[in-house]
């Protein structure tokens, strides 16, 4: 998992409450059982018309938001079901970041296993940086997570929390297999004084 420090990047607004993982990733597209190769299939059924072609009026599809690796939307992001696969796709679409006013909780530590950043801001930050994602072209963020601060080039700067053990694991880019694995020699130690049992 890559670590995450400070990363800048395009933001793209999709400020709508109540986004659902089934919204995020439809449960067709959940056969794979790799993480890669979900991102096409973000948001498919709001990026595309009936007949499949893209929808040149959702935000993901528009020019200037291409390459956009921050996400800003609105209250309770990643609700509904647990499907890890709505984290893959948001990370294999590009997205290193996702920032709200809330997230649902699973949704939240699926990000966090994945090394993508959920940033809670207050309602009226968020809509604030939606705002400046819309009017002002090529729209950049910085986000600090050793300093826990977000902040653009105009001005806007805004404080966030975050659980310290989240934090940590984030900045050293650790997973529950590479938390365990730093105590690996204490792991080793202790299988080397229980032997195995002789059947």
């Amino acid at each position: 998992m890559n670590p995450f420090r400070t990363h800048k990047g395009r933001v793209a607004p999709l400020y709508r409450a109540n986004v659902d993982t089934d919204q995020i990733i439809p449960k067709q597209f959940l056969k794979r059982i790799e993480k890669t190769g979900f991102g096409e299939f973000v948001f498919f059924d709001w990026r595309r018309r009936p007949d499949g072609s893209l929808d040149p009026d959702f935000t993901l599809n528009q020019p200037r938001y291409k390459g956009a690796s921050i996400l800003v939307t609105d209250k309770n992001f990643g609700c509904g079901s647990s499907r890890e696969h709505a984290v893959w796709a948001l990370a294999d679409f590009g997205f290193r970041a996702v920032i709200a006013p809330t997230f649902a909780d699973i949704f939240a530590n699926n990000c966090v296993q994945n090394g993508v950043l959920t940033v809670a801001l207050t309602e009226a930050e968020t809509s604030e940086i939606a705002r400046r994602a819309q009017e002002i072209p090529n729209y950049e963020l910085t986000i600090d997570l050793e300093q826990k601060k977000v902040f653009d080039s105009q001005g806007f700067v805004a404080n966030f929390s975050i659980d310290d053990s989240i934090r940590h694991r984030l900045l050293n880019g650790l997973d529950d297999i590479g938390l365990t694995m730093q105590y690996e020699k204490d792991i080793a130690a202790y299988e080397a004084s229980h032997p195995a049992a002789v059947s």
